[in-house]
This record gives structure tokens, sequence and C-alpha cells, in this order.
């Protein structure tokens, strides 16, 4: 029997206001300690994909590879959950598909 090395890839982007963002010093501080406290949590990888000269938005990517699929959406839920707790940003749109 030959096993499955099948792998998936979850892709989460998520689009963010944060109101209180005066300055793109503001904003670059907020995302840092999101991104830092989110790799601390999960095991995922995040980058900032556009907007990055906007100062109260910013889109958000996160990805994660593994062997099944719903450990994969539940993992990117919570790391969704974990976002929309945060203080000092709104979510205004988000996506999880998985290639």
């Amino acid at each position: 029997m030959i096993p499955d090395h099948t792998r998936h890839i979850g892709i989460l982007s998520v689009s963010l206001y944060m109101p209180a963002a005066q300055s793109l010093k503001d904003r670059r501080m907020i995302l840092k300690s999101l991104k830092d406290k989110l790799r601390a949590n999960f095991n995922i990888s995040i980058a900032q994909l556009d907007q990055e000269d906007k100062w109260q938005t910013a889109i958000c990517g996160i990805v994660m590879i593994g062997n099944d699929q719903r450990y994969l959406n539940s993992t990117l839920s919570n790391v969704l959950a974990f976002i929309e707790s945060y203080r000092d940003l709104e979510i205004s749109d988000t996506e999880i598909s998985f290639i």
C-alpha cells in the first residue's frame, strides 16, 4: 500500500481596520504586536500583503501547511477568533481557502 502524502495549504486573508492608528508608525506597532502574538500562539506564517501606505487599514495573509485539512480549517478559525478579540483593530473582511 502506498502511503498518503497529501499536503494541504490553508490560507486566511484578513482585511483589518485600525481606528486608533493616527500614523504609519502607529499602524506598524499594532501590526507588529498582532503578528508576534499570533506567531507565539499558533504555528502559522503571517505577512502584510497590501495597503502598506494606508494609516488605518492593512491586508494580512496567514498560511499553514499540513496533511489534515480539517485541522488546518479549525486552527485558522481559531486564529480568526483571536484576531476578532484583539483590541486596537476591527476585521472588515476575511476569506479562508485551501490549495
